[in-house]
């Protein structure tokens, strides 16, 4: 017999463990600045669920959308039974995200509200009680997410004004009149007991303070009235 010598074949080993030196990692630049924002919005906002805020966070960093971050740490609200529902920093990051559109989906209200780890309980009672359909005027929702936060329409407005005012905080907190008109009807014609001429007088009152104001209005000028609810 012929001697045929074969080729003999050995198991492939595994490649030694990789090793690295400080010259072959490549750390983007802007990478440090990133996690140090993210750090501080997380530090800010105190999410309940840091990593779906994070996911939401980082989905809105990469389009280039307003960030659901905090303006700065907000004290707790007094009348808030716990720790997860609605506050005013977390209305003012809604609106910031929201308010440019005018009109929005519901589907899209609820994506923002999800990334703010809000509880889907509170804002199916809020659309409920607003009898909103697919498409949501922005406004109408803040109002109501004004008064969800104060129970009633004075301090609803109260709220509306320190979250939309373009003043430095601790300032008079001033807003449109014809934003508070807006708000203010609307949430009188929803609680549904306090009469057109009442309303009328109530907004009628207050048009000296605003004329020499440059048509603006501020807490001052309302929210030591006992004139409506």
């Amino acid at each position: 017999m012929n001697n045929i010598s074969y080729p003999l074949y050995f198991p492939a080993m595994p490649p030694p463990d990789t090793m690295y030196c400080e010259q072959q990692i490549n750390i983007p630049p802007e990478l440090p600045d990133i996690l140090k924002q993210f750090t501080k919005a997380a530090i800010r906002t105190q999410p309940h669920d840091i990593l779906q805020w994070s996911a939401a966070y980082f989905a809105a960093l990469s389009k280039g959308d307003t960030l659901p971050a905090k303006d700065r740490l907000e004290m707790p609200v007094a009348t808030q039974k716990t720790d997860t529902g609605l506050t005013p920093g977390l209305l003012k990051v809604l609106h910031k995200q929201l308010a440019p559109k005018e009109t929005i989906s519901k589907e899209e209200l609820q994506q923002k509200w999800k990334g703010l780890c809000l509880p889907s309980e509170q804002l199916d009672t809020l659309l409920a009680l607003g009898n909103f359909n697919d498409n949501i005027h922005w406004m109408q929702f803040f109002a109501l997410g004004c008064s969800a936060l104060g129970g009633t329409i004075i301090s609803a407005l109260k709220y509306a004004c320190e979250i939309l005012t373009e003043n430095e905080e601790g300032g008079a907190a001033r807003i449109p009149f014809d934003t508070f008109v807006g708000l203010y009807t609307y949430l009188a014609h929803l609680d549904g007991e306090i009469p057109q001429d009442q309303i009328d007088s109530f907004l009628s009152s207050l048009q000296e303070s605003v004329t020499k104001q440059n048509g603006m209005i501020q807490l001052a000028n309302f929210y030591s009235r006992k004139t409506f609810r």
